[in-house]
């Protein structure tokens, strides 16, 4: 679901809501990360947080 309302939103041009959108959700995976490592689940937080950092459009963006 997902990848399709990315796909749909990049295919009508708005760049705008794209990078918005992205933002979210790499906000949330970052700070779902951090409660992660916080709880005691280290290897998890890593991934959420490494995936949330490739996910953003700032930096290293995979949608780039």
């Amino acid at each position: 679901m997902l990848a399709s309302t990315i796909g749909v939103l990049a295919a009508n041009g708005s760049n705008g809501s794209l990078h918005t959108i992205l933002w979210i959700i790499a906000a949330v995976l970052v700070i779902s990360g951090i409660f992660a490592i916080v709880r005691g689940a280290i290897l998890w937080g890593i991934v959420l947080i490494v995936v949330g950092l490739l996910v953003g459009p700032g930096g290293v963006s995979v949608f780039s």
